[in-house]
């Protein structure tokens, strides 16, 4: 990592950042702190808001696992966010209905068929692309995102999707469990 992670567990919080600590284990559970925690603790009401963002995005949203899961895989996979993609692609892989053939959809920078993704996943793949890659998304692709989710699902997918840019691009920039050299799976 480019800057040093705080101490696990930190000594850089004030009595009055202490409760943002206890938030932060309450939603690891029991596998503790990890590196981005570590990095991003040394701003505490920084590490809170994003704690904040990232448990609604992850755990509080009506999105199916593989619809979620498919569109943070994008995010890291273009992005080059190797502690994500190591992070997410399990969870993506062990998603109900989910097999190889889709993964290596998912795995390709720039597939050009769909596959074996399903007609939701595939507009997903390519919305999360546009996002991602231009930020801009075409009215055409919007329009097939719109014929396939309601509006809740809408506004979660490109939630997910910003929220794993925000990340993707804190990890890549700090280099974050020292995975930018080393590729996926290392």
């Amino acid at each position: 990592m480019r800057i040093p992670y705080t101490s696990n567990p930190p000594t850089n919080l004030t009595d009055a950042e202490q409760p943002i600590l206890s938030r932060v284990l309450e939603r690891r559970g029991p596998r503790g702190l990890i590196p981005l925690d570590l990095a991003l603790l040394h701003a505490p009401p920084i590490a809170d808001g994003w704690n904040s963002l990232l448990r609604a995005v992850r755990t509080r949203s009506s999105l199916p696992a593989p619809i979620r899961e498919l569109a943070i895989c994008r995010v890291a996979l273009i992005n080059r966010a190797w502690f994500e993609w190591d992070a997410h692609l399990p969870l993506l892989a062990s998603s109900e209905g989910w097999d190889e053939g889709k993964t290596a959809v998912v795995k390709d920078e720039r597939p050009g068929v769909r596959g074996a993704l399903t007609e939701r996943e595939w507009v997903v793949l390519r919305y999360a692309d546009a996002m991602t890659r231009s930020v801009e998304v075409e009215e055409w692709l919007f329009d097939q995102l719109k014929e396939r989710f309601d509006e809740k699902e809408i506004v979660e997918i490109t939630a997910t999707v910003a929220s794993y840019n925000m990340v993707s691009r804190f990890l890549v920039a700090l280099n974050v469990g020292e995975k930018n050299e080393k590729g996926p799976g290392v």
